[in-house]
């Protein structure tokens, strides 16, 4: 785990995060889950695909601190059409932190970028935070 997976690292686009303890954020462990599902599918993908994550339901039950190892494991459990569901658990030095299901849909990486274009066609300007 790097100083860049822990809450106070997130300040820099989500102020509110600046005064809590230095321990994974939850969005660092569900990336680490993600990233785990996206190397087990990898070999499997034609070439122009890839796969985006559509849904996950996880919880992050114990604090991880700076230095500690993390270890996902991952297992498909259902494969319908171009959505693949898994069962997740993450880990730490000490034992397991987080559990839950995540969907990915394999997508045609050029028809993807496709809709990115012509979804950013009738976005409106805001902020640049999230509300």
């Amino acid at each position: 785990m790097t100083p860049a997976m822990l809450v106070p690292a997130l300040a820099g686009q989500l102020p509110p995060f600046a005064d809590m303890p230095a321990v994974l954020a939850t969005a660092m462990m569900v990336g680490f889950v993600e990233a785990t599902c996206i190397d087990l599918m990898r070999p499997h993908l034609d070439e122009g695909e890839h796969s985006v994550g559509i849904h996950i339901d996880m919880s992050h039950a114990a604090p991880t601190s700076a230095g500690s190892d993390l270890r996902a494991e991952v297992e498909v459990e259902t494969v319908a059409g171009r959505i693949l569901s898994f069962r997740v658990r993450a880990f730490d030095s000490a034992g397991p932190i987080g559990e839950g299901t995540h969907r990915r849909a394999v997508i045609c990486m050029s028809r993807f970028s496709e809709k990115i274009v012509e979804r950013a066609g009738t976005a409106t300007v805001g902020t640049g935070r999230p509300t």
